[in-house]
């Protein structure tokens, strides 16, 4: 049990940290993704 809480603090850490380094890269896959949706639909 131990072992688990002490992985599950470092993972929130190393979350806390790079919390930027994966937010900005799913945004933009995000829009790409929804960009791409509204042009096949023709709205774009």
């Amino acid at each position: 049990m131990h072992t688990i809480e002490h992985g599950y603090r470092a993972l929130s850490l190393l979350i806390d940290i790079n919390w930027d380094r994966v937010l900005f890269p799913t945004a933009i896959l995000i829009a790409l993704t929804a960009g791409a949706y509204m042009f096949s639909l023709g709205l774009l």
